[in-house]
């Protein structure tokens, strides 16, 4: 403890004699934190949760999402992929909105929720929800697309299974009248009335279980959950740690700048003596 006080009171002497230098060196650094800190062009941000679509009768095992949700990801931080929005939106690839687009987009997942967080920086809150919407809008068309297939298919086996239906709803009614009519073949109508009776059950089962798979609680499309959320502030420049980060800066800066001259100054006093 004796140490640290002895040291601490030679660093004090060593700044009350290079006082000029650490105050230029503090001065300096605060200067620039508070140039660039209100100088800076503000930022704004627009933020979209984006629920992953799916077909619910996809086969057991089966993703059922148009693309795997770590595949969704990826495509999003593609470039092919984000040239698409900015031109979208009237932007050329290559203009400097556009690489701000590509630099600012965050894509943060929610494995357990099954969303992606997206969130996107731009100079207005127009802009910013602008290209927020635009990146979603892209995203959905393109598993649109993917989906087609596997919800034609879904589609086209629900017929199938509704026109089985009504055939075999029509050979069960007819071997009935058969049985009730008490005709010759009305035992052999019997036996068979049973089976029929099995395979109506079956098919209205498979039917049922179609309907609600392509009911919108298992199969719909790629969404926004929740509307676009947009502070109505800018979220960059951060005056306040752009301050604090200056002026820790500044003072680290300062005691530097005040050692070395102070050390300089010991350097000479053997070749002036």
């Amino acid at each position: 403890m004796h140490h640290d006080e002895i040291y601490l009171i030679d660093l004090w002497r060593l700044l009350l004699r290079q006082w000029r230098g650490f105050a230029i060196a503090l001065l300096a650094v605060l200067a620039l934190a508070v140039a660039y800190a209100f100088l800076a062009k503000p930022r704004y941000e627009a933020t979209a949760w984006v629920q992953v679509g799916q077909v619910g009768t996809a086969p057991t095992g089966q993703d059922p999402r148009p693309e795997p949700f770590q595949r969704v990801l990826e495509r999003l931080q593609t470039r092919a992929f984000q040239d698409e929005v900015v031109q979208g939106v009237g932007l050329a690839p290559k203009s400097p909105e556009a690489g701000a687009y590509r630099g600012s987009l965050k894509a943060e997942p929610s494995f357990y929720a099954g969303l992606i967080k997206l969130s996107v920086r731009a100079a207005s809150p127009e802009q910013a929800k602008k290209l927020v919407l635009a990146t979603v809008t892209r995203l959905q068309a393109v598993h649109g697309s993917l989906q087609q297939e596997p919800l034609a298919q879904a589609r086209e086996r629900l017929d199938e299974v509704q026109n089985d239906l009504r055939a075999a709803t029509a050979e069960r009614d007819e071997l009935q009248r058969t049985a009730a009519a008490g005709k010759d073949n009305a035992v052999a109508a019997g036996l068979l009335l049973a089976g029929k009776e099995t395979e109506v059950r079956e098919l209205r089962q498979s039917r049922a279980d179609l309907v609600a798979r392509l009911s919108a609680n298992y199969t719909f499309a790629t969404s926004m959950p929740w509307p676009v959320y947009q502070p109505d502030h800018p979220v960059a420049p951060n005056r306040v740690l752009i301050l604090g980060v200056g002026l820790l800066g500044g003072l680290g800066l300062g005691l530097f700048v005040a050692v070395a001259l102070d050390a300089r100054r010991r350097a000479r006093q053997p070749m002036s003596a």
